[in-house]
């Protein structure tokens, strides 16, 4: 695939740059953001997904991991949140639906479903820049995001566990079928209900989708979308009766920010480079 270099920086010996190309899956112009390693030969790469009102620049300006990136030989990709450049029914008039809030599925509804594909745009094309212009092995692409880009991380990884040697979330939107955010965007880019459970992480454990690898959640208890938008004890309650290995933190007194997200990202790719090792 051919891909543009819009602007690169220099950080921690590497390189921080945001990429454009020609989307075959969205019909459009996409744009993601990358740090390379110092060397160009990193040992694996995570695909962060980001989330509402969120572009490709959110977690590489915001989340200070260049440094553990850096120094432990890993490489990150973080693609756009949505197709761009449209103008689409309803896609400019909320910021929890259509631009900036792509959720990660793949639409089915009249004038999205022939651009709104990002579970296909993430699965195929994003794999496909990091195997084809990156080099990176495929069987070290994890995949981690937040809030929506952490529904997006655990639909994807479930449903492609094969694909993703991990999983980890951050104030990730768990059981969208049963809090307002996902409702309105399933309804929105969703001809029929029957589709909805493919893209709700608590329905595709209930119906035996596993990842072989544990997953890693970090939720912040003063999160002022915990207990209305995340639900996460829905998720921890499936994976429980289901037997899917996972691990919540809970962290007291942190929100749903990336001042949340920086505290603890360490972890998180600790996390998938020790995966990348088994």
């Amino acid at each position: 695939m051919n891909i543009e270099k819009l602007k690169a920086n220099k950080s921690f010996g590497g390189e921080t740059a945001i990429y454009q190309h020609d989307s075959e899956i969205t019909k459009t112009k996409m744009n993601f953001s990358v740090y390379m390693p110092p060397g160009d030969n990193p040992e694996g790469c995570l695909i962060w997904l980001s989330g509402l009102t969120c572009n490709e620049e959110n977690f590489i300006t915001k989340a200070s991991a260049q440094k553990y990136l850096s120094e432990n030989n890993m490489m990150v990709i973080c693609p756009d949140t949505s197709p761009r450049g449209l103008d689409l029914p309803q896609e400019h008039e909320s910021w929890d639906f259509g631009s900036a809030a792509g959720f990660y599925l793949n639409a089915t509804t009249e004038g999205y479903n022939q651009h709104y594909k990002m579970f296909d745009y993430i699965s195929k094309e994003i794999t496909g820049v990091l195997t084809d212009n990156f080099k990176i092995d495929k069987t070290k692409i994890s995949i981690s995001g937040h809030s929506m880009g952490g529904h997006g991380a655990l639909i994807l990884g479930l449903t492609l566990p094969t694909q993703f040697a991990s999983i980890s979330a951050f104030s990730p939107i768990v059981n969208p079928m049963n809090c307002p955010w996902g409702q309105k965007a399933f309804a929105g880019y969703l001809s029929n209900k029957s589709e909805y459970a493919q893209y709700d992480a608590c329905e595709l454990i209930k119906s035996e989708h596993k990842h072989p690898h544990s997953i890693l959640i970090d939720q912040g208890q003063a999160d002022e979308f915990l207990e209305k938008e995340l639900l996460t004890d829905n998720f921890s309650d499936c994976c429980s009766e289901h037997n899917q290995e996972l691990s919540v933190n809970f962290r007291e007194g942190y929100d749903h920010s990336y001042y949340f997200i920086s505290s603890f990202i360490n972890s998180h790719l600790e996390f998938h480079k020790h995966a990348w090792a088994k």
